[in-house]
């Protein structure tokens, strides 16, 4: 049998709201268990659970890895703005006038993130 992965770990300055903001982000819930003030915080998603872990050390450097979201019931732009309004800032615009291309957003920590197009947009411009 091979490994699976069980969460994907961010390191983050404040667990609760991170993983609170990324559980709002995914329209997915916090684990029962989790409080404010606790070193540790798991968003429970149908895709990859995220598990958040307070950490000393500020972010100083681009992230190594990164999510890619591909938004489900809306566009990318409809999404970018969506997340904007839950705390998110747009980092870099990668967007095309006709359509095509990604926007790169930061988390309420810097952490990076990318919001491409929905299948439904990219099947219009195949």
């Amino acid at each position: 049998m091979t490994s699976l992965v069980r969460h994907v770990t961010i390191d983050c300055a404040d667990a609760y709201a991170l993983a609170s903001f990324w559980a709002a982000v995914l329209d997915a819930k916090l684990a029962d268990d989790d409080f404010p003030g606790d070193p540790g915080a798991t968003v429970e998603s149908p895709g990859a659970n995220l598990l958040f872990i307070q950490v000393p050390d500020a972010k100083s450097v681009k992230n190594r890895v990164h999510l890619d979201l591909q938004p489900q019931d809306r566009t990318r732009d409809e999404e970018v703005e969506r997340l904007l309004g839950l705390g998110a800032t747009l980092f870099e615009d990668h967007r095309n006038p006709d359509g095509t291309g990604w926007a790169t957003l930061k988390d309420p920590e810097g952490n990076e993130f990318c919001v491409e197009r929905s299948k439904a947009e990219r099947a219009a411009t195949a």
